[in-house]
């Protein structure tokens, strides 16, 4: 995992080479100032014979060269390690979700039908932030610190080397802590990260769906199920926080017996005589700079642990299939006439046997308009997903011009379908941006010529900035039949061969659904056009209708013909005049 996530960090190498290096020279800068203690006690206080002026040029002369060093020399140094660790780290940050935008965007609908919005935005945004601290950790404040405890064992052993041994004595138990402890905060760290994600993924569904809270007023209610969600969190919250006190505890504990011991020790050498005080005072000076690395690697390890099991997640997303992904040849769909084929056609959701959908053969012809009707459950929605592939046939296949759809790419097969539904998502940009979306290269007279033709410009100019009124989330400064107009814009600006129209009148009035309607008819002439629709009346005109019912086709034939046979369809019909 670490090797994998390493190859979003080779391209930085470099940079991270600059950024440690800079890094030694800010660590070891600081690890002068015992010399300056022991420089201080041992060569100009304590020897006799120096004469008060003496003493005061030595103390000036050496005061000025270190003012020099950390006034002059220290703060760029800072400045440029702080800078290009923080740089460096969120560049790889964008590039993990640049590429992870870019595979969700490949997963086809059957994942989001499984996965919460709320846990997916919280791998991108959460657990990607996350793995920043690896880099900032792990490949570099770790090494600087294992280099700043090298510089002063070096000078520590050049000053005494006995000593240095009683400073390093507990380091195997130290070693033991930090090994025990990150083994355990590692699977802890995956469980509360996976707490927060459903925390998150609770709150996005409940917010988009507030208003039904509200007009069920069970607000009450709700809160306690938040209650759940988010005592579930404090709970893996707290048992991660345990440990990670247990251990500071027991890590800190173990680097506080060093100075004791160092102290001791060392204050009886001075006492024999074998010790001087200015060494023993840069000693006990070097300690901070040697255990207080060591602190901060405890901290790393828990810091390390959190980032690792973040990995876990981000990689784990990552490593979700396609399971819509054009085959290996798969040949661009450059013009087709719309001549739609379903030959024996199964489909389930679950890809493992045809119960949703079961022996579907039909074809529609160049221009025809054909619709699907039945009771709610039937599969006709689920049917008309399968030309885009949103979803893959699990039994027959989907031709266009008597060519499997599975032969085409997937970008160049849906350029060639146009789809209008019954909600269709807006995003919270302005209407000129909603309707490019068909067509980013689009002219603005192209843009234009699109919402005459779907009756939409009129109302659009009646708007506070026409076409650069910002429509909120989902479109909802807009009403439905606005709404609507606005999605049929954006297929006319596509101009697409084949046209898909899933339940696009259902949620309107009656006065919406007749100007929607006259736009429709005028949007599916001369190209091949698909209709799925619950009130009969607006299919009147199709070709042949189908009547669905339990993932197959029941009756088939043009209004007049099915009417006469008084099957299902007249029953339906008759039904929704009564």
């Amino acid at each position: 995992m670490i090797r994998r996530y390493m190859q979003f960090v080779k391209p930085y190498k470099w940079l991270i080479i600059l950024t440690i290096l800079i890094g030694v020279l800010k660590f070891g800068i600081p690890l002068l100032l015992p010399l300056l203690i022991k420089y201080t006690i041992d060569d100009i206080i304590m020897p006799e014979g120096l004469g008060t002026d003496e003493r005061i040029d030595m103390l000036i002369q050496v005061l000025l060269l270190f003012s020099f060093i950390f006034i002059i020399v220290r703060p760029p140094v800072e400045y440029f390690r702080q800078y290009l660790a923080q740089w460096t780290s969120n560049k790889v940050l964008y590039d993990i979700r640049k590429k992870m935008y870019g595979h969700l965007q490949m997963l086809s609908a059957k994942f989001y039908s499984n996965s919460k919005v709320g846990e997916i935005i919280s791998r991108v945004i959460n657990d990607v932030e996350q793995t920043k601290s690896f880099i900032m950790t792990g490949l570099m404040n770790i090494w600087l610190d294992l280099v700043t405890i090298l510089i002063a064992l070096g000078i520590m052993f050049s000053m005494n080397g006995e000593l240095t041994l009683v400073s390093i004595i507990i380091f195997p138990l130290y070693i033991f802590g930090v090994w025990y402890f990150f083994g355990k905060l590692r699977n802890l760290t995956r469980e509360r990260s996976q707490a927060l994600a459903e925390v998150q993924g609770f709150l996005h569904e409940r917010i988009q769906g507030i208003n039904v809270i509200k007009s069920f007023a069970v607000e009450k209610n709700e809160a306690g199920n938040f209650n759940k969600h988010n005592n579930n969190f404090l709970s893996k919250a707290t048992t991660h926080a345990k440990w990670t006190a247990r251990s500071f505890s027991v890590v800190n504990t173990v680097t506080d017996i060093g100075p004791l011991l160092v102290v001791g020790y060392g204050a009886y050498q001075v006492i024999q005589g074998n010790l001087t005080v200015g060494t023993l005072a840069a000693f006990i000076a070097y300690l901070d700079r040697l255990y207080g690395p060591l602190r901060r690697l405890v901290s790393s390890s828990t810091t390390l642990t959190q980032s690792i099991a973040s990995m876990d997640r981000v990689f784990q997303l990552f490593d979700e299939e396609y399971d819509v992904k054009d085959r290996p040849g798969a040949k661009q769909l450059e013009h087709t006439d719309g001549n739609i084929e379903f030959r024996d056609v199964g489909f389930d959701y679950n890809g493992e046997d045809t119960d949703t959908l079961k022996h579907i053969n039909f074809r529609v012809g160049s221009g025809e308009t054909v619709a699907f009707v039945g009771m709610s459950g039937g599969g006709k929605s689920t049917l008309v997903t399968l030309i885009p592939r949103f979803y893959d046939v699990t039994a027959g296949k989907v031709t266009i011009d008597n060519t499997d759809i599975r032969d085409y790419t997937i970008e160049s097969l849906r350029n060639n379908v146009g789809l209008v539904m019954q909600d269709n998502i807006l995003f919270s940009d302005s209407i000129r941006e909603n309707i490019m979306l068909a067509k980013p290269d689009a002219t603005e007279e192209e843009m234009l010529e699109a919402t005459a033709r779907a009756n939409a410009h009129e109302f659009i100019m009646e708007l506070p900035e026409g076409y650069d009124t910002e429509v909120g989330e989902r479109g909802v400064k807009l009403s439905g039949g606005q709404k609507q107009r606005i999605a049929i814009a954006r297929v006319f600006l596509k101009n697409p061969p084949i046209l898909i129209l899933d339940e696009a009148t259902s949620a309107l009035d009656l006065e919406s659904e007749s100007i929607i309607q006259d736009t429709l008819l005028e949007l599916s002439q001369n190209r091949t056009t698909i209709i799925v629709a619950h009130r009969l009346s607006t299919i009147t005109h199709a070709d042949r209708i189908f009547v669905m019912a339990d993932g197959q086709i029941r009756e088939s034939g043009s209004h007049a013909e099915l009417m006469k046979k008084q099957g299902d369809y007249y029953n339906l019909y008759s039904i929704q005049n009564l």
